[in-house]
């Protein structure tokens, strides 16, 4: 069996599209997913299954909507991808480094997508960047570093620019979903 990980966009977030997550575990159980386990409350779920990526995002979009009312993109990787994407950042450790000390917040994010973006739409995104905003398009993620915030940042808006529904995570949340891809190994 592969070992994926569903993100969900949106949930329970500023008060809305609440799902609790045991909820959501025993839903997603009732699919036929196995050794289901969620992380923090935003919608990041470990699983197990024999079943392609394409169908597994439409079956698990489907059953929230059924089960909660919410239609939330649903974002799939396997365990080999998210720890090329934790492993093969493309900023240097000092572009980290810099960003750390004066970010409001988390600094290094990952927009992940359904699908790589158009050429078209990708340079029409990365055109809202700047020297304390910086972004690297590679395939199905955006690596997003911010010196200040992400919240108002003109990268972090304009991601609709890429005419693909994204959902972003933070570096220590894709950190702590590569540890648990891990312990959920042995």
């Amino acid at each position: 069996m592969t070992i994926y990980i569903a993100f969900l966009r949106g949930i329970n977030v500023g008060g809305h599209n609440k799902i609790i997550m045991e909820e959501l575990r025993s839903s997603l159980e009732q699919l036929g997913l196995h050794n289901v386990k969620t992380y923090i409350q935003s919608g990041n779920i470990l699983f197990e299954s024999d079943e392609a990526e394409e169908l597994l995002q439409t079956r698990i979009h489907d059953k929230i909507k059924v089960d909660f009312g919410i239609s939330s993109v649903v974002v799939i990787r396997t365990a080999k991808e998210l720890q090329q994407i934790v492993s093969q950042s493309p900023f240097s450790d000092q572009l980290i480094s810099e960003a750390v000390q004066s970010c409001k917040g988390e600094c290094l994010h990952v927009a992940l997508l359904p699908t790589a973006p158009s050429k078209v739409n990708s340079d029409k995104f990365l055109s809202y960047g700047n020297e304390r905003e910086l972004s690297v398009i590679d395939g199905r993620h955006v690596y997003l570093l911010f010196y200040d915030s992400i919240r108002n940042s003109k990268l972090g808006n304009n991601l609709i620019k890429l005419e693909i529904p994204a959902t972003v995570r933070n570096w220590k949340t894709l950190r702590k979903l590569s540890s648990m891809v891990e312990e959920f190994r042995h």
